[in-house]
C-alpha cells in the first residue's frame, strides 16, 4: 500500500517591506554622476572633473543667512582650495536667476549649480527628512562631499553646521 505523502510545508507569506530610503553615498563610494547648469553660463559635471579632486556642497536656499555665511566662507578659502588643486561647487534647488543674483551680490566666484528637481541631491543623500524648529519636513539637507581625483568620496559631511565648516573641509582636503 502506498504511503500517503505529507503535504508540503507552506511557506510563510512574504512580508512586504517598505522601499528603502536612499542614504546616499558614504566615504569610499564612487561619486554619483551629475551634470548641472551653473552660474556664469557654466555647466558642472562629474565627467568634467575627471582626474581632479573637488568639493561638492549642497545648501538649501541662496541668499539666506546660513547659506550666505557658508558660501562666503568657501569663497574666502577659495585661493587655498585652488592651491591644493581643488575646485568648489555649490549646489541648491534654486533656479539660475536666483543663483546668479546670489553670486553677484556676494562676489562668489566658484560655480553655484542649479538642481531644481533635486536629482543630484538625492543621489548624494542630501535630500530627505529634516527637522527645523521641531517641525519635520522633506528637503535639502546641508551636506558636503570631498571627491578625490579617482572620483571617489574621500570625506562626507552630513547635516552640516555652518560655522567653521569650510575650514574643516579645507583641513580634510590637505590630507588628500
Amino acid at each position: 500500500m502506498p504511503t500517503a505523502k505529507k503535504p508540503a510545508a507552506q511557506a510563510a507569506p512574504a512580508k512586504e517591506t517598505p522601499a528603502a530610503v536612499p542614504v546616499g553615498v558614504k566615504e569610499g563610494d564612487p561619486a554619483p554622476a551629475f551634470s548641472l547648469a551653473a552660474t556664469g553660463g557654466r555647466t558642472v559635471s562629474l565627467a568634467a572633473m575627471k582626474g581632479k579632486p573637488f568639493v561638492l556642497y549642497f545648501y538649501p536656499k541662496a541668499d539666506t543667512p546660513g547659506c550666505t555665511t557658508e558660501a562666503c566662507a568657501f569663497n574666502e578659502a577659495l585661493t587655498q582650495f585652488k592651491g591644493l588643486g581643488l575646485d568648489v561647487i555649490g549646489v541648491s534647488p534654486d533656479k539660475m536667476p536666483a543663483l546668479e543674483k546670489f553670486a553677484g551680490k556676494y562676489g562668489l566666484t566658484f560655480p553655484l549649480a542649479s538642481d531644481p528637481e533635486n536629482k543630484t541631491a538625492q543621489a548624494y543623500g542630501a535630500w530627505g527628512e529634516k527637522v527645523f524648529m521641531g517641525r519635520k519636513s522633506i528637503g535639502l539637507i546641508r551636506s558636503t562631499f570631498l571627491i578625490d581625483k579617482a572620483g571617489k568620496v574621500a570625506k562626507a559631511w552630513k547635516k552640516v553646521k555652518v560655522d567653521g565648516h569650510a575650514a574643516a573641509v579645507l583641513e580634510a582636503a590637505k590630507k588628500l
